[in-house]
């Protein structure tokens, strides 16, 4: 019987079978390597800047011929890939048009629901807004014959009838020159109660008692602004002004401020502290604005001290000022004017101002630098005493307290409490002195750095995706404005824009936005915002819509942007692809135009834009 050696063609036939299984088993391997590399390959190449660019659609149709929309960078479609629930119990798809007796509906201002409210200290002009039975969830519509608003600078003088057909003010301010109406437009004078020379004049007057052109002074806070036409002067001195008034039988007065395209809110004086942080505006200003600076123990004054900044000024025109001259026209008594004036010089002196001046029409009194000679003060002065328990910047909803906020000490006379400000405009880019005190959590320089760099990217990419450098928008709002990097990044264009913290932010940055030389509010966005519809042109919204996810209806929070957004306005988001999927669901049904676009970084980055433009539209006017 024969043996098995190795050289048996058995064994050889296994070795030879064994190496073609080998052979395959590689093959195959290699085949898929190969097609996975291909395919990686061939999905990461990246066309360059300007081939990106290039795809931007620019000519969209307009009715008013003044328009531009954007579409992606690249064709994205993430609506079957993507999951995500989140509340939206409005339940609507197609939303319709809200009857055109809502056309300046001001939800938390609403006059109607207004009149159920105590009318103790006007309480019932403050904010009370509807509840979840009482939203509308109908698109606000812009009045038949609305037109593009005038462009900046233009825009200051001038307004078309058509946006506000309100002649009030026109009739009942003639003699005072607010506004005028001249054939198919209203005209901006310049004029006011207290300047009738015109606003110009006016603040060249307070200009010779104090510095308004040395960059010492940027933001001031106006208050009962009538048409803002002090605020609009001052932005030629590049002074920015928040300017803020009830809405009340003055119809429309902050309507007309913003469609000149000057800062300006609803607000009002009454129980609640104003919406803004401490030390906070260089100077504040008064021009017969109905204020009863003198009642309540002197109530308003100590709010008007809690938002001045350390050394800042306080100006006041109008009754009772240069009374002996004014008391008849006035139609009051000599003693009740005499009285008022000493009463607001006894509550000055309480909270430790000083008088600089009073000349013709004109009484100025300046906050103290610290309040080491105040605490001094104290020992003769016993009321108001300086708050102990307190948390100054505290403004969304909160009471006015009877009693002076404390400023930060210091340690010798000269100090500015705080910490001393650049001249505007190199204090747009200094460490404002909150962060490098470090008052504010987890905020550092180099977070604050490396946000101003961020900004330049963002915009050179805005500017790419948006007609933000042509001109196109004027009122600008930053939803949610972290260190107000975006107003930084356009300051060298001719828009304002109002930064906004959310009242229930992981980080209070807006007294480090007004350090900066910028202006902005406390809002929580499950609410209406304190504004008339269509004031703005410009809504940026990154990572809004992640903060309030879970505690109101998106919905909501995206028929109030529509509301206070202009016809052909733009809205850029930035969000997770989920939620700008669900955005984008929502606003379909809004007449808006949309799309959905890398991140600047590339297609890499989680976070994706939505660039949005409001359609133009209008209500139809009724037959009679």
């Amino acid at each position: 019987m024969p043996k098995d050696y190795n050289g048996s063609p058995k064994h050889y036939n296994q070795l030879e079978s064994k190496r073609n299984r080998l052979t395959w088993i590689l093959g195959v391997s290699g085949l898929c390597i190969l097609s996975y590399v291909m395919g990686a390959w061939k999905n990461t190449v990246t066309p360059n800047q300007s081939e990106t660019y290039s795809k931007v659609d620019c000519n969209a149709a307009s009715n008013t011929g003044g328009s531009t929309s954007t579409s992606s960078s690249s064709s994205l479609d993430f609506s079957s890939h993507h999951s995500l629930e989140i509340s939206t119990s409005g339940g609507i798809k197609e939303f319709p048009p809200c009857d055109m007796t809502y056309s300046e509906y001001t939800p938390c201002q609403d006059p109607p629901r207004g009149r159920k409210f105590d009318r103790n200290m006007l309480k019932y002009r403050e904010r009370h807004c509807p509840t979840k039975e009482e939203l509308l969830y109908c698109l606000i519509p812009a009045p038949p014959k609305y037109k593009t608003p005038f462009k900046w600078p233009q825009s200051r003088d001038y307004a078309w009838y058509d946006n506000i057909p309100h002649k009030e003010l026109s009739i009942e301010k003639a003699i005072q020159n607010w506004i005028q109406v001249e054939g198919d437009r209203f005209r901006f004078p310049g004029g006011g109660t207290m300047f009738p020379r015109g606003a110009d004049a006016y603040i060249d007057d307070i200009n010779e008692l104090i510095p308004l052109t040395t960059g010492n002074i940027r933001t001031a806070i106006d208050t009962g602004c009538g048409v803002a036409s002090w605020g609009a002067y001052l932005l030629k001195r590049d002074i920015q002004a928040m300017s803020f008034a009830p809405r009340d039988t003055h119809e429309a007065q902050v309507q007309f401020a913003l469609e000149r395209g000057v800062p300006a809110m609803i607000g009002i004086m009454a129980s609640q502290r104003l919406p803004y942080p401490a030390r906070a505006f260089d100077m504040a200003h008064c021009s017969r604005c109905l204020i009863p600076w003198h009642k309540y123990d002197g109530l308003y004054l100590i709010e008007v001290d809690r938002v001045l900044r350390p050394g800042g000024y306080w100006i006041l025109s109008g009754p009772p000022i240069r009374w002996k001259k004014y008391w008849r026209g006035w139609e009051r008594t000599e003693e009740d004017l005499k009285q008022e004036q000493d009463s607001i010089e006894d509550v000055a002196k309480r909270i430790c101002w000083k008088k600089v001046v009073e000349k013709d029409d004109l009484s100025i009194w300046q906050k103290p630098k610290n309040h080491l000679e105040c605490a001094q003060t104290k020992q003769v002065f016993k009321t108001p005493h300086i708050c102990q328990s307190d948390n100054p910047d505290m403004a969304w909803y909160t009471n006015m307290e009877k009693c002076i906020t404390p400023l930060p000490e210091v340690s010798s006379p000269n100090k500015v409490a705080g910490g001393e400000l650049e001249k505007w405009p190199k204090r747009a880019f200094t460490l404002p002195p909150r962060i490098a005190s470090g008052s504010i959590p987890s905020i550092t320089a180099e977070k604050f750095q490396k946000d101003n760099e961020l900004w330049k990217e963002r915009m050179a990419h805005y500017k790419h995706i948006t007609p933000i450098a042509q001109g196109r928008y004027r009122n600008i709002m930053d939803m949610n404005a972290y260190l107000g990097g975006f107003a930084a990044a356009l300051i060298k264009f001719p828009v304002w824009v109002m930064n906004v913290v959310p009242s229930n932010s992981a980080h209070d940055t807006l007294g480090a936005i007004y350090e900066r030389g910028f202006i902005g509010t406390y809002h929580d966005w499950c609410e209406a915002f304190s504004t008339y519809p269509r004031t703005y042109d410009l809504i940026h919204a990154a990572n809004v819509f992640g903060i309030y996810q879970d505690r109101c209806n998106i919905t909501v929070i995206l028929l109030e942007m529509d509301r206070i957004l202009r016809p052909e306005g733009t809205v850029i988001f930035r969000e997770g692809v989920e939620l700008l999927t669900k955005i984008k669901s929502v606003t379909d049904g809004m007449k808006w135009r949309s799309n959905i676009m890398d991140h600047e970084s590339g297609p890499f980055n989680p976070e994706k834009i939505l660039v949005a433009e409001k359609t133009y539209w209008t209500g139809e006017a009724k037959s009679n």
